[in-house]
């Protein structure tokens, strides 16, 4: 249960730090956060994060 709810999370995190990262390098427009250098360095490290939460859950999943 917790191993797929870390999947689940993983994604939106991942999703989520993307977006920001897009909207900080002024790629996505339309936002406060677009064009900000701090969206820039912030969202890569959430969506690297997100992807460490999805790798754990998937492993945690092919032991069984």
């Amino acid at each position: 249960m917790i191993k797929g709810l870390l999947v689940v999370v993983g994604v939106l995190v991942t999703a989520a730090g993307t977006v920001f990262a897009l909207q900080g390098f002024g790629i996505l427009g339309g936002s406060v956060m677009s064009g900000n250098h701090f969206w820039a360095a912030a969202g890569p490290i959430i969506a690297i994060a997100g992807l460490v939460m999805l790798t754990a859950g998937l492993r945690g999943r092919r032991a069984r």
